[in-house]
C-alpha cells in the first residue's frame, strides 16, 4: 500500500527554519519541499486557476515520481456549485495537463452550504476524462446517503476522508480502489497539532479499510506554525511502525 503523505501547499513563511533552511530563497521552496516529500496538494488552484504553462513549470521543478494533487477551482465548486460543469472541468483539466505524469488526484471540496444532490454530482464527475482520479469532500451532512455513495462508486471517485479536531467528520466509505485523506485541525498542543494517538488511530483506519497495494494520499492542511510539516513527518513514522509502505517524509528532527 503506497501511502503518499504531504501538505496542502508549501509556501508558508513560518515554515522557514523548520522545513526550509534560512538561506534557501522563496523561489526555491518547492524544490526544497520535494527533497523531503513525494507529494503536495496544490491549493492555490482553488483561488485562481494557473495557466497550463504555470502547471508545466511546477512539473519541471519536481523530480520524477513526485505527485501533485490539484484542488479544483472554486468557480466550479463554489460559484457554479457543480452546475453546468463541462466548461470549467474541461478548462481545469486542460490546464492541469501541464503537470504531465506528475498529476495526481483532483479534489472537489464542496461548499458547506451545498446540500446533497447526487444527480448533480454524477453529472459533474462524468465530465472528467477517463482515468482521472477525483476525490470529493462534501461538507453538508445531507450527503451521507446511499445515493451519494452509489454515485461515487459508479464513477470510481474517492470520498475524501476529512478529519477535524482529531475525529472523522465524514463516513469512512471506501468508494474507489484508492483513498484520499485530509487533516484539517488537531487537538494537541500547540494548536493545531495532532497527537500521537490520533495519528496512530488513522494509520489503523487506513490499514483496515484499504486493500494492500491501494494508493492512499494523505494531506495535512493545518499549516500554522509548521504543524502540517511536523505532523506529516510524525504520521509517516507512525504508518511505518504499523507496517504500511510510506513514501518519503521529512527526517524526525522536523517533527519536533
Amino acid at each position: 500500500m503506497p501511502l503518499f503523505i504531504g501538505t496542502s501547499g508549501w509556501q508558508y513563511a513560518d515554515w522557514r527554519n523548520v522545513l526550509y533552511p534560512a538561506g534557501v530563497p522563496v523561489r526555491r521552496w518547492l524544490e526544497e519541499y520535494a527533497a523531503h516529500f513525494t507529494t503536495v496538494e496544490l491549493n492555490n488552484a482553488f483561488y485562481r486557476l494557473p495557466s497550463r504553462d504555470g502547471f508545466a513549470s511546477w512539473r519541471d521543478r519536481v523530480p520524477a515520481g513526485f505527485v501533485i494533487a490539484v484542488k479544483a477551482s472554486r468557480f466550479l465548486t463554489h460559484v457554479r456549485r457543480l452546475r453546468d460543469p463541462a466548461e470549467p472541468v474541461g478548462r481545469l483539466m486542460t490546464h492541469a495537463a501541464g503537470l504531465g505524469d506528475r498529476l495526481g488526484p483532483v479534489l472537489l471540496q464542496l461548499p458547506p452550504t451545498l446540500k446533497a444532490d447526487p444527480a448533480l454530482l454524477d453529472a459533474c464527475l462524468a465530465c472528467f476524462p477517463p482515468g482521472t482520479r477525483v476525490a470529493v469532500e462534501p461538507r453538508h451532512d445531507s450527503w451521507w446517503t446511499r445515493e451519494t455513495r452509489e454515485v461515487l462508486v459508479s464513477r470510481g471517485a474517492a470520498l475524501c476522508w476529512a478529519d477535524v479536531r482529531a475525529r472523522p467528520v465524514t463516513p469512512l466509505w471506501r468508494t474507489a480502489g484508492w483513498a484520499y485523506v485530509r487533516f484539517h485541525e488537531g487537538r494537541a498542543a500547540p494548536w493545531p497539532r495532532y497527537g500521537r494517538r490520533a495519528l496512530e488511530t488513522w494509520t489503523d483506519r487506513i490499514a483496515t479499510a484499504c486493500p494492500e497495494g491501494a494508493d492512499v494520499y494523505a494531506y495535512f492542511n493545518n499549516d500554522p506554525g509548521a504543524a502540517a510539516v511536523r505532523d506529516a513527518a510524525a504520521f509517516g513514522r507512525a504508518a511505518e511502525r504499523a507496517g504500511l509502505r510510506v513514501a518519503r517524509t521529512p527526517e524526525p528532527s522536523t517533527a519536533g
